[in-house]
């Protein structure tokens, strides 16, 4: 029996009991809906766990310090490498070896430290961090007030939620309601702050007398610390904490990085390494190396090794992450499929209903040369179209169960102030395998009412009313 003439006569078949077939066929869409509509949550959330990721700055990042630095060194590290006392100390030449890293875009130093702000001729001590210009994609900047810095040496400062209510006063009382970045913006944006720092003057190296008054040696290089002034021009006000994913110390007013590298304070650094560093290079506590693919942090993490410094990404918490949404996705499919696997049922007895109703038809079929295939494969042709037409209106049916869920839950998202998110999504992979599900499950379904056809006899078909 040649195709068209297949898909016409189970089509015709279908039409003649269309309110049963369309009751197995609306079984079957709610069995693809179902899921469709675990499978697009798994997938929606994976795709917001990757876009925050993303956006703090850490999935493409890794994170740098010397092996001198004993916090966070675990046994494979002691094991690997230089020991501590022999390693290098991350100066700048360490930093300018990473930038030329092949896949690496940059290599930014942490550059934190303790000064005092001047504000309305009221000294504020706080913890002040030189922020890079690629941090301005970071999601802790999409609800901010005011602007991000105009350049990477400008004179301009951002501050903290909690530093600006400081500055006007406004610290909320335990459990009080915390005033908004709205509220605190208009009074300070633009205001001028006066950073008082400690600015490190290295002396240049000097020569001591050898033995005999023979040629000089080179001794260590000495520096002195400076008092200094900045001005600073409030630019914007953030809401979330930029820190949440950098330093163990947070802070809460940034700068422009080529800002504060110009500065020269004084760091902790600086006081622990000065003996063993080039007296005109600076020492860093950690760097942030951010490459140009997530996919190569793995080989840069382990060329920055190789130079002997301990480092730390976000990789191996990422391919938990997976492992824990491929969890997730097969508990979810296997819930979903529940319903579809109850739809199998009915297009069974739909199937076996038909075979008793079209005994004479079938019988005929067979007298006029019909073959055992033919008939098999009228019956897998009726399936196989409930099956298609299912999976299609189930799919539809499953992204607007995701759409109605996903909107009601950014309204209560809203009530409680908390920026809308999406968390469903029907990418094409979940489309077409659901589809192909229902086609599958459907023609599963067939193969005992076919088989049972095509065993008819003829003659009893025949003589059947």
């Amino acid at each position: 029996m040649k195709i068209p003439d297949l898909t016409e006569l189970a089509l015709r078949n279908l039409r003649e009991s269309v309110l049963r077939n369309s009751l197995t066929t609306v079984g079957i869409s709610v069995g693809v809906a179902s899921l469709v509509a675990m499978l697009s949550l798994g997938s929606g959330l994976q795709q917001l766990f990757s876009r925050k990721l993303m956006k703090s700055g850490l999935f493409d990042t890794v994170v740098v310090t010397s092996r001198r630095d004993l916090r966070g060194m675990g046994r494979e590290q002691e094991r690997n490498g230089p020991t501590p006392g022999e390693s290098r100390v991350l100066d700048e030449s360490a930093r300018e070896q990473m930038e030329h890293l092949p896949n690496v875009l940059e290599a930014d130093p942490d550059i934190r430290f303790v000064a005092k702000l001047l504000y309305d001729d009221k000294p504020h001590l706080t913890m002040i961090s030189a922020m890079p210009a690629s941090m301005k994609s970071n999601d802790a900047f999409e609800g901010m007030q005011g602007s991000f810095f105009s350049s990477e040496t400008a004179p301009e400062i951002m501050l903290q939620k909690s530093f600006a209510e400081e500055l006007l006063g406004k610290t909320p009382p335990l459990g009080g309601a915390e005033p908004s970045v709205a509220e605190l913006a208009p009074p300070l944006l633009g205001k001028e702050m006066i950073l008082s720092y400690p600015q490190k003057v290295t002396a240049p190296s000097r020569t001591v007398p050898g033995p005999n008054g023979s040629a000089a040696d080179l001794a260590s290089a000495s520096y002195s610390v400076v008092s200094r002034e900045q001005k600073l021009k409030i630019v914007g006000i953030v809401d979330l904490d930029p820190e949440s994913m950098r330093g163990p110390t947070r802070a809460k007013v940034f700068l422009p990085l080529k800002l504060a590298e110009s500065l020269h304070v004084m760091q902790s650094t600086d006081l622990r390494e000065i003996s063993e560093a080039a007296s005109d290079q600076p020492v860093y506590s950690s760097l942030s190396v951010r490459v140009k693919n997530p996919a190569q942090m793995q080989p840069v993490e382990d060329a920055i090794k190789k130079m002997g410094f301990t480092t730390f990404s976000i990789l191996d918490a990422s391919q938990s992450l997976r492992r824990v949404f491929g969890v997730l996705y097969a508990f979810l499919a296997i819930f979903g499929s529940l319903a579809l696997t109850v739809a199998s049922i009915g297009i069974v007895n739909t199937l076996v209903m038909a075979i008793l109703e079209r005994r004479r038809e079938i019988g005929i079929m067979k007298a006029i040369g019909a073959s055992d295939n033919d008939v098999k494969k009228l019956f897998f042709a009726e399936a196989g179209a409930m099956g298609v037409l299912g999976g299609v209106v189930g799919v539809l049916l499953g992204w607007a169960i995701g759409q109605i869920i996903n909107f009601g839950t950014n309204i209560y998202l809203k009530s409680q102030s908390i920026p809308p998110e999406h968390f469903w999504a029907v990418p094409l992979w979940l489309v077409l395998f659901a589809i192909g599900f229902a086609i599958l499950v459907s023609l599963l379904s067939g193969l005992y009412p076919a088989s049972r056809a095509a065993r008819l006899d003829p003659v009893q078909a025949l003589r059947y009313e």
